[in-house]
């Protein structure tokens, strides 16, 4: 398998994760999705759990640099605060899917350690980014707690509108959170 075909099979897996979890995963579904013999894809990843593990460890590199240029676009911490939850968004806005690692966690008993890690690794991610952004704002205790909220807030957000309402509940939900204080006025 070339590289090319290597990176169009992430992509593929991602949005099968995105709309379908784990189960989502089927070899031979994805061959045929790329026109290949599904033997081809153990080239590169040699089992369900590594091709999983590959998927959710590049969504985490994904979303480093989503949150990377969102701090680049904006100026202020509490800029960057308010544009966080536009990053799920994006994935409602594709078909009403939701964000891989939120998936994911739903299924924690259901998918291998290498997966579970990299979940934990998103999450840490996102929190550790929001609370860079509030230690500027409140006290680093408070940044801490104050992220992991938000970060639940916003991925039960999504949760929520992938089962009732997609993007207008999603964006309704947020203006909520923005009016409480949740996320800044």
């Amino acid at each position: 398998m070339s590289e090319n075909t290597k990176e169009k099979l992430l992509a593929i897996a991602r949005t099968r994760v995105q709309a379908h979890g784990y189960d989502g995963l089927n070899f031979r579904d994805l061959a045929a999705k790329l026109g290949i013999r599904a033997p081809s894809l153990y080239h590169h990843f040699p089992s369900k759990a590594a091709l999983g593990a590959a998927v959710a460890w590049r969504y985490c590199e994904d979303v480093q640099a989503a949150l990377d240029a969102v701090s680049q676009a904006h100026s202020s911490p509490r800029a960057c605060l308010l544009a966080y939850p536009g990053i799920f968004r994006k994935a409602l806005e594709g078909d009403t899917r939701i964000c891989l690692a939120s998936f994911l966690s739903a299924q924690s008993d259901d998918v291998p350690e290498e997966i579970r890690e990299a979940i934990q690794a998103f999450i840490d991610i996102n929190v550790t980014w929001l609370a860079g952004h509030l230690s500027t704002l409140v006290s680093k205790d408070i940044a801490m707690r104050r992220a992991d909220a938000i970060y639940a807030a916003v991925a039960g957000a999504q949760l929520t509108a992938r089962g009732s309402g997609g993007l207008g509940r999603y964006d309704d939900l947020i203006a909520t959170f923005r009016e409480s204080g949740l996320l800044g006025a």
